[in-house]
């Protein structure tokens, strides 16, 4: 999973653990059926073992696209539109979510699209089962057994901190496997975190570093993931700790952005920390870029398919000019045939967003009316076919080297964590510690010096708009802006500080006779998008409240 050759040992898993999985050393789970391998001969070598928990590694490519069943959690903020009208995932459904009508902020609805509960948790038995049973079975060498519990509680800890930022108060299992039971309380929500840190900190000393790892989950990732989850935990101290130690093991920003997120581990990647890589001779692939590529990729071929999400105007005005500040957008919020200034603007809005006549692959972009890629009004029709709703299309995670038409998935690595979202992490921690403002100054400058745009230090909320700034634009399309806002309590806040309130936009453009373009600022949206407070707790499961007697609903949901 993590390079080439750990992925191909995943893929190679699948068929033969989906058999040996079943098999359970629990008397609580039920799963011993007797025509399958013994958990005591499974464990007893470090050769199976092994075999076992990479299937368990298979999670983090779970986690990762479930975020939000409806689709990237990007179209629940400004940054990202679905331009079907029609009511399915990955078209409607999440500008409805975003409008949050009262029909849709239910129990039910929010399970439905944002809610892992009960998949979570069966990774997590799976992943204690697996502890236990190589506890008692076990008979590799000591370093052996300590490495791969330090795999597993990283696995753990991955699954629990998903579990923690949507549900705040949950239920804590360990790997005695005796002690699960139908009816158990939640824990406190610091209970829940001081969990999560004590696994990952295990991890981090238990596991190698990623250059003796083999590909496996190594102590870079345990130290670079608990920057993540001690920011949710308001674990500062412990944020800029882990950060440090991340910096130790040598991570640090690649000299262009995008291989940051794009270049494969394999090639590299001095900057991804945790990578998801696929291999099309191993038909291990993904769906990303017939979502995303933009439509003429399709249509020149006659064929149709991408452009399922767009880019925003909103999305595009947070971006700097390359000299630094924002440019003037109000003169492109009505109807003008002046160009907008996409080509002053910083070098991390040419990675990530596609515009009308951008050069991408070998021809440029057409996102007007009647364009090879063509444009789509929102609200009027309703499959736009790959046309865009918004006047964009992604650029940054979509594969410009893919033929859609010759394959239909695509190999480009996704990312799950990378050095730069650790810079951010530990400036956003130190901006919450006293006398650690320098620190918080350097990361966000360097972030910034990599795509050449200047910084000077700040203070106070200038510091912090500085750094909320880098997040957004940075970290952007990367599945993490939806929760920042909810995690920082400002989502039900107005925009452009929360989500409420405001409408999303795009430019529908009008090629002239004389070859020049018509721009025209339309809204997106039917209504304006609001975020309800409920959703800064997600509502536990029917599944749970019927099944379990100790556990109440949380009362924002009563």
């Amino acid at each position: 999973m993590m390079n080439m050759k750990m992925k191909n040992i995943i893929k190679g898993a699948w068929t033969v653990m989906a058999a040996l999985i079943l098999s359970s050393c629990s008397g609580f789970l039920d799963m011993t059926p007797t025509d399958r391998v013994s958990d005591k001969v499974m464990w007893e070598t470090v050769e199976s073992a092994e075999y076992h928990v990479n299937y368990l590694y298979t999670y983090i490519y779970d986690v990762l696209m479930g975020q939000c069943i409806a689709g990237e959690t990007e179209a629940l903020t400004d940054m990202l539109k679905y331009g079907s009208y029609n009511y399915n995932s990955r078209c409607f459904i999440p500008s409805e979510m975003a409008y949050g009508a009262s029909t849709t902020i239910t129990a039910n609805y929010i399970n439905a699209y944002l809610g892992t509960w009960g998949m979570w948790y069966q990774g997590i038995a799976k992943v204690n089962n697996a502890i236990y049973c190589m506890d008692k079975y076990g008979k590799m060498s000591d370093d052996d057994k300590t490495r791969l519990r330090g795999e597993l509680c990283f696995l753990r800890a991955f699954l629990y901190f998903d579990l923690m930022k949507r549900y705040k108060e949950i239920i804590i299992y360990d790997e005695d496997m005796t002690k699960y039971t139908k009816d158990k309380a939640v824990s406190t929500e610091a209970e829940g975190w001081a969990f999560i840190k004590s696994d990952l900190e295990f991890a981090a000393g238990a596991l190698p570093d990623r250059t003796k790892s083999n590909g496996r989950i190594d102590a870079g990732m345990a130290w670079g993931f608990m920057t993540r989850a001690m920011l949710y935990a308001k674990d500062y101290d412990a944020v800029v700790t882990a950060a440090e130690e991340v910096a130790k093991l040598g991570y640090e920003l690649e000299t262009k952005y995008a291989d940051g997120y794009a270049k494969a581990l394999g090639a590299g990647n001095k900057e991804a920390i945790i990578q998801y890589q696929f291999d099309r001779t191993n038909n291990v692939t993904n769906s990303y870029d017939f979502y995303y590529t933009p439509g003429g990729d399709y249509t020149i071929h006659g064929e149709a398919g991408g452009g399922y999400g767009t880019p925003t105007q909103e999305m595009v005005e947070s971006y700097e000019l390359a000299t630094g500040g924002k440019p003037d957008w109000s003169a492109w919020h009505g109807t003008t045939s002046k160009t907008p200034p996409y080509a002053d603007l910083e070098p991390r809005f040419h990675a990530t967003i596609l515009y009308n006549g951008a050069e991408w692959k070998t021809r440029k972009i057409e996102s007007f009316v009647g364009g090879s890629d063509g444009w789509c009004q929102w609200n009027v029709e309703r499959e736009p076919k790959g046309r865009t709703t918004t006047g964009y299309y992604l650029r940054k995670m979509v594969d410009e080297g893919h033929d859609v038409i010759a394959h239909s998935g695509g190999v480009q690595p996704l990312i799950v964590l990378r050095y730069a979202e650790v810079l951010l992490n530990k400036a956003e921690a130190c901006y919450h510690i006293p006398g650690k403002a320098a620190e918080a100054n350097a990361a966000v400058k360097a972030i910034r010096a990599r795509v050449d745009l200047p910084y000077t230090d700040k203070a106070g909320e200038e510091l912090w708009a500085a750094i909320r700034q880098e997040r957004k634009v940075e970290l952007a399309f990367e599945g993490l802006w939806y929760w920042d806002l909810r995690r920082w309590g400002v989502a039900h806040k107005k925009y452009p500080e929360g989500l409420t309130g405001y409408q999303q936009h795009g430019l529908k453009i009008e090629k002239n006779d004389d070859g020049s373009f018509t721009y025209t600022y339309v809204s997106v949206d039917d209504s304006d998008r609001n975020f309800s407070e409920r959703l800064y707790r997600f509502p536990m499961p029917s599944s749970e409240l019927e099944s379990n007697k100790l556990v109440d609903q949380y009362d924002d949901w009563k």
